[in-house]
């Protein structure tokens, strides 16, 4: 058949491709087509494009970096969609300074190279003494982080590079004192004022909105009275307990598990002596440790010959108060409760055996072994569910990688169901309806996963009900889910949200009446000041606001100083109005040398800040920086006001 082969090639090759091709044409594409999906470009610098699996692969370096520095930080912030579009920025930003390395030159030699490497602390913990790179420790430490050496090094080289980069600008940066001086008393400096709050809540009562009014309101502002998009979903779980769960632990292996581990349930061997000690301390002189030698191998020779008088013995010359009185006796103990010299010689003694001289750092030991416990072994039945849980746990351990890839591999290629991924790796299909975007309160496992939830939501999972990608959901767990159901967010009836449509009308007319009632008093109070109802006098700063808005603080600060007193309205939206009356400027108190040297420090590093990111801001001009996703919205936060 070789020989056919060999002579009629060409044939061969005719056939091979009669039989590709229709298969490339049925599944290829769509292949394709998925990859395609999962490679949508997020951002594009100097024409390279950034894809979306370049991003997933980068957050999820951050993500193992953030863990492993805090432990204890909430997941959910790791993978909120602002954190995501953090990494972006930052793999923008090492885009931009390398496209800029790269135009500018900026090459950093093998000696600059090691001399970076040299000084980082963890890979300087992996020299020895004679200077030396442990290789193989540095290879699992890289390796870790997904790398290999070169890669590694690769990327130190392209740090160092774009470091240079702005190393030009930043570390030129210079301050006059006369500036800085300016700048930080403008900062620090404080103000007298006194406060006039309208707050809407003191309005609330005055409103009474019709029915015709609430109608028009929730026709005008649909947004806000939207139920969220919802969906039934199916998901899959990959993770260590399901892995075990289809893992048979064969008998014979768990005997001989057991007969390897049997020690460790039966506990440790435990010893009784009694001793009497002549204690003479390491640093003692010659003299008077010979002379507490001497004396032991005396006590020593009238043991051996009266063994039966051990006790009366210890009690009356042992230099152990702790256990004279009691006939040197020191009760059971095991391995590693007492010094070593004196514990090597107990466990190498018979019962009843006395010892010679045993020396520690206390001085001179005579031993009387006086019992020994031995520990009690636990039967195979007894240790049999333990061992077994063990076993199937180091299994499932080692075969957790093939089966995250067959799971990976299984719900991209049958995209449309989950049953072919459970069926092979004997999981569990879970459901679940009424899932949103968004974590549900009380929500638990991978439906609180905002990375999961994302991923059930995406356009392709919505649309087309396929599976969604592997989603890595914590320490070696997968998931899997699809739509089954899918419902858009829609404007719920006026009848079902006519108390949240009167909440928000009166909240909204409150605080009008609050801005009006605050502006009418603010053009009489300028016009007779004399007649102006405001608080007690306060100052305030950016440092001590006094339990005052911000925005009150900003329109403090903002005044004329040359135009003191002065006043000025200040609206603070739906918490109400403020009027303010600036009286006069407070000096801050001189620092002393050494907070101004600080002071002044900190203003040139904040102005080098500044002119690093106009010049940052200037190569991402140059390099046409493209985001091809929007930034998310920021959490708004409420506003308080304290009267």
């Amino acid at each position: 058949m070789f020989d056919f082969v060999r002579k009629h090639t060409r044939v061969m090759q005719f056939l091979l491709f009669l039989l590709i091709f229709p298969s490339f044409v049925l599944f290829g594409l769509e292949g394709y087509n998925r990859f395609k999906d999962k490679g949508e470009p997020v951002a594009k610098v100097d024409g390279r494009e950034i894809l979306r699996s370049e991003l997933d692969a980068a957050h999820k370096r951050e993500i193992d970096r953030m863990r492993q520095q805090m432990p204890t930080l909430d997941p959910k912030l790791l993978d909120a969609p602002e954190a995501r579009y953090n990494t972006l920025e930052t793999l923008v930003r090492d885009r931009v300074l390398a496209a800029a390395a790269d135009q500018s030159k900026l090459i950093i030699s093998d000696q600059r190279l090691e001399s970076a490497l040299r000084q980082d602390p963890m890979i300087a913990s992996l020299r020895g003494p004679d200077g030396r790179l442990d290789m193989a420790r540095y290879r699992q430490l890289v390796g870790a982080q997904g790398m290999s050496p070169e890669m590694y090094e690769s990327q130190v080289r392209a740090d160092l590079s774009a470091r240079q980069v702005i190393a030009g600008v930043g570390g030129t940066a210079f301050a006059p004192a006369s500036q800085a001086n300016v700048a930080l008393n403008a900062v620090f400096e404080r103000r007298e004022i006194q406060v006039a709050l309208f707050s809407t809540a003191e309005y609330l009562g005055k409103v009474t909105p019709t029915n015709a009014e609430l109608e028009s309101f929730y026709k005008g502002n649909p947004g806000m009275f939207q139920a969220p998009e919802q969906a039934s979903i199916e998901y899959v779980v990959l993770d260590l307990d399901a892995v075990k769960k289809g893992l048979p632990v064969n008998e014979q292996d768990l005997k001989t598990y057991y007969e390897q581990n049997a020690s460790r349930g039966s506990g440790a061997e435990e010893r009784r002596a009694s001793h009497i000690l002549v204690s003479v301390p390491k640093s003692a002189p010659a003299a008077e440790h010979d002379k507490a030698k001497a004396k032991a191998q005396t006590l020593l020779a009238e043991v051996k010959k009266q063994p039966d008088s051990f006790a009366a013995v210890a009690k009356k010359n042992s230099e152990d108060p702790g256990s004279a009185p009691n006939g040197g006796d020191l009760d059971f103990f095991a391995r590693g409760a007492m010094t070593k010299p004196f514990e090597d010689a107990v466990f190498a003694m018979k019962k009843g055996e006395i010892s010679d001289l045993v020396e520690s750092e206390f001085g001179f030991h005579i031993i009387k072994l006086t019992d020994i416990k031995a520990p009690k072994q636990r039967s195979f039945e007894e240790m049999k569910p333990e061992l077994e849980s063990e076993m199937k746990k180091q299994l499932a351990q080692r075969k957790f990688a093939e089966s995250a890839d067959t799971f990976s591999n299984s719900v991209y290629e049958q995209a449309d169901s989950l049953k072919p991924v459970a069926d092979k790796l004997k999981l569990e299909i879970h459901t679940a309806a009424n899932v949103t975007r968004q974590p549900a309160t009380g929500a638990t496992g991978v439906l609180a996963n905002p990375k999961f939830l994302s991923a059930l939501f995406a356009p392709d999972s919505v649309e087309k009900k396929r599976n969604t990608e592997a989603v890595e959901t914590g320490p070696s767990q997968l998931a899997a889910g699809r739509i089954t159901q899918y419902a858009a967010a829609r404007t719920l009836p006026f009848a079902e949200v006519k108390d949240r449509v009167r909440e928000r009308v009166v909240a909204a007319r409150g605080a009008e009446l609050a801005r009006k009632e605050g502006a009418l008093k603010l053009a009489a109070w300028k016009a007779s000041p004399a007649s102006a109802s405001l608080s007690p006098a306060l100052v305030v700063s950016r440092q001590d606001a006094q339990k005052q808005p911000t925005a009150v603080i900003e329109a403090a600060l903002r005044a004329d100083p040359g135009a003191l007193p002065a006043w000025a309205g200040v609206d603070l939206g739906a918490a109400g109005y403020a009027v303010v009356k600036v009286s006069k400027i407070v000096p801050r108190e001189p620092p002393t040398p050494q907070v101004a040297t600080q002071e002044r420090n900190q203003y040139t590093q904040w102005w080098a800040n500044a002119e690093s990111m106009a010049y940052f801001n200037l190569l991402k001009e140059r390099f046409k920086v493209q985001f091809k996703i929007e930034r998310p919205p920021a959490q708004p936060l409420e506003q308080t006001t304290t009267q």
